[in-house]
């Protein structure tokens, strides 16, 4: 059985179970909205499920739920930000804001956010540079759940990347992906639901292909395209973390409890504007790539599903489970 909230509903009962665990208003409104935004987008494994993990590594300190990200340009194209071990969304936001001005001047900004936290859909942070005319690129890294090819110890995170860019005519063309065969976060709905998964997403700690998702969840994702999908989850491992003086991987504590200290990850963000480059026909361009796709019979561009749900979801809400929605309401106060 599922409960059906209008996505302001969801926003708000996640802003009150974020406030009933000690975040602070100003912190609370960007997380909630970034949860809902999954939820509507389709996302359930970076939605509203990752509220109980949150609420509980607030209560415990493992992440400061009352941070304020602090920023400095330390070049015109470079901007740092540290997340001061809160919440990524609000660190992320404040940082992108900034670059999205930065690059109207520079042509183009790099953004590393240290000392951060769980930062969800990756797309979901530039998306909103895309409207603007921007394109922009993220990328993530998080605890480890990869091993170096050939190995069968996790070092790397599942390192997601995404790319968003100006479409003229219709919403950005956004791709979003993770660099493991599927976002741990599925794995994770998989356990909490007693359901089996796919042979091919995940090793058990043996290192031998497993079905059961409790098993994967204590062994070690595999990387899509092998070899090569290894690495450039090594590429985003240096990006995110190494250029934010962030921890690595295998460094960093859970996203799903609230054990062990901040996990202290980094994100990295390139932000350009593609007026300083190809000026007016880089529209014309975009358009030219999009239209020969679309002219073959059933094709589809990345991200089209997503908006298909986001739409839906502006008029009919979300659904989510009864007792993801009883957990949360008893957790916000009734």
């Amino acid at each position: 059985m599922t409960a059906k909230l209008s996505l302001m509903a969801a926003r708000e009962l996640a802003q009150r179970v974020l406030r009933a665990a000690g975040v602070s208003e100003e912190n609370a409104l960007p997380v909630a909205r970034a949860l809902v935004a999954a939820e509507a987008d389709g996302l359930a494994s970076h939605g509203l499920s990752r509220l109980p993990a949150y609420a509980d590594q607030a209560r415990a300190g493992k992440v400061d739920g009352k941070a304020v990200p602090s920023l400095t340009e330390t070049a015109p194209g470079a901007l740092r930000v540290d997340a001061r071990d809160g919440f990524a969304f609000p660190a992320i936001a404040a940082g992108l804001e900034r670059a999205a001005a930065m690059a109207k001047q520079t042509g183009t900004v790099g953004v590393a956010v240290g000392n951060s936290h769980h930062f969800g859909v990756a797309a979901y942070h530039i998306e909103k540079l895309a409207e603007q005319g921007l394109v922009a690129l993220a990328f993530g890294n998080s605890p480890a759940a990869i091993a170096p090819w050939g190995g069968a110890k996790p070092i790397f995170g599942t390192n997601p990347i995404a790319f968003a860019c100006p479409c003229p005519g219709r919403d950005p063309l956004v791709i979003d992906l993770s660099l493991s065969k599927v976002a741990r976060g599925k794995i994770m709905v998989a356990a909490q639901k007693g359901e089996a998964i796919p042979g091919d997403w995940a090793l058990d700690r043996d290192g031998k292909s497993t079905t059961d998702a409790k098993a994967a969840l204590g062994g070690a994702m595999l990387a899509m395209g092998d070899a090569k999908g290894t690495a450039l989850v090594l590429m985003v491992e240096l990006l995110a973390a190494a250029l934010s003086a962030s921890n690595f991987g295998y460094e960093a504590s859970s996203f799903f409890d609230d054990k062990g200290p901040p996990p202290r990850v980094g994100q990295f963000f390139l932000v350009i504007d593609p007026q300083r480059f190809a000026g007016d026909a880089f529209a014309s361009r975009v358009a030219a790539l999009i239209g020969a796709i679309q002219a073959q019979p059933g094709t589809r561009l990345p991200g089209d599903r997503r908006l298909e749900a986001r739409q839906k979801a502006q008029s009919g809400g979300v659904a989510i489970s009864d007792n993801l929605h009883a957990e949360l309401v008893s957790r916000a106060g009734g």
